[in-house]
């Protein structure tokens, strides 16, 4: 059933879609090399890709530290929304959809996120707690960080906001009035309460720490599997408040 479902994934927005995915996390690869590599780059012309990969965090920087929040949010949290967007699709069968206005509202939130992030690095680094790179220099920044995320994974909140992303044909049932655009904030804020503590770990992890990416993707790509979630969730707010506790030992 799952395999018969990804090979249908072949219509042209869920190409742009997949394209969008892989172009985010190319740009975020090429922002993430040593400053030497872009000074390589110099031979071939790209003086644009070294300037605007050279992160700097204050006012002249802003828009960049802005953009690759949007980049390292859209190549996150799209394929963790992949089952409600197929679910949506498949509604479409039956009754009217509009998969491009659900998937902006989706983005708008995260947009959104990506805004108030950029203005706590630029803020965090003002007060020396992060280096230019995004990633703490404080031990109690981390470990604060740490243990918010740990005691959130155990919150009603959370717990909330995944029943929804485990039940995507529900979610549309319950807001389906409202319409496409509507139902993509709706969709956009109920990730953004499961996903936005893990996301704040970047802080821990770097900001452009490609591995640390990765790793959150896949996690909080199995915390919205209804089968495997509840396995993920609270042992992994075991071990982060663990973690926020040797931080500070």
């Amino acid at each position: 059933m799952i395999a018969t479902r990804i090979r249908s994934m072949t219509a042209p927005h869920w190409l742009v879609l997949f394209g969008l995915i892989l172009g985010a996390w190319v740009i975020l690869f090429a922002m993430a090399q040593p400053a030497e590599l872009r000074e390589m780059s110099q031979i071939y012309g790209s003086d644009f890709w070294t300037a605007f990969c050279t992160l700097t965090p204050d006012a002249a920087g802003f828009g960049r530290i802005f953009v690759m929040w949007v980049l390292m949010s859209a190549a996150m949290m799209a394929p963790t929304v992949l089952p409600a967007l197929a679910t949506y699709e498949d509604l479409g069968r039956s009754t009217d959809t509009n998969f491009a206005a659900l998937v902006w509202g989706y983005l708008v939130v995260w947009i959104g996120f990506s805004l108030v992030a950029a203005g706590a690095q630029l803020v965090l680094f003002q007060f020396d707690l992060l280096s230019a790179l995004g990633d703490s220099r404080s031990t109690g920044l981390t470990a604060l960080l740490l243990l918010v995320a740990g005691v959130y994974q155990f919150t009603p909140l959370k717990e909330a906001c995944l029943s929804k992303c485990r039940a995507p044909l529900s979610f549309f049932f319950a807001h389906w009035d409202e319409g496409a655009f509507r139902n993509g904030l709706r969709l956009g804020l109920v990730c953004l309460g499961c996903c936005w503590a893990l996301m704040a770990l970047a802080f821990v992890g770097g900001v452009m720490n490609l591995a640390f990416m990765g790793l959150a993707t896949v996690i909080m790509i199995l915390e919205k599997m209804p089968d495997y979630g509840r396995y993920v969730t609270r042992p992994l707010g075991v071990a982060l408040v663990a973690g926020a506790l040797v931080t500070l030992l």
